[in-house]
């Protein structure tokens, strides 16, 4: 009885542990082969359905992704400035294109909630689970 009770719980913790392995990896925020338009890249299956069914009921969310531009280090009078563009979402990626192009040797910070979690497994056991969402931020220098 016990032995077939231990292989029991051996197993379950093996197909556990198997089950929790992670390869999903964070989404790839980038500039277009000719810096025309951000890409992302990555997106797990799950977030690109919710993407394509939230595009398809609301086809005037154009919110998925936030450009905007940074203003020169030295230039203290300068504020941020919000990119207006429009977003596609193409086969297993997201892209962003912008009303105007992009300029030469400015920065750019991106935000996007794709792929965005509150809680994955290993923050629940350490305890570090935050309270809000975050989105993902990556700098973009043409």
């Amino acid at each position: 009885m016990f032995k077939s009770l231990k292989s029991l719980i051996i197993s379950i913790c093996v197909l556990l542990l198997a089950s929790c392995s992670n390869t999903n990896k964070a989404p790839v925020i980038m500039f277009s082969e000719d810096s025309t338009a951000i890409v992302i890249k990555n997106i797990d299956a799950t977030s690109l359905y919710e993407l394509k069914k939230d595009n398809k009921d609301h086809p005037h969310m154009q919110n998925i992704i936030s450009v905007v531009l940074m203003p020169i280090e030295t230039d203290s009078l300068q504020d941020e400035k919000l990119i207006s563009g429009r977003t596609i979402i193409q086969d297993n990626f997201v892209v962003f294109k912008p009303e105007l192009p992009f300029n030469k040797n400015e920065t750019y910070l991106v935000e996007s909630y794709i792929g965005s979690k509150f809680a994955d497994k290993s923050k629940l056991f350490k305890g570090t689970v935050k309270y809000n969402l975050e989105p993902q931020k990556q700098l973009l220098k043409r």
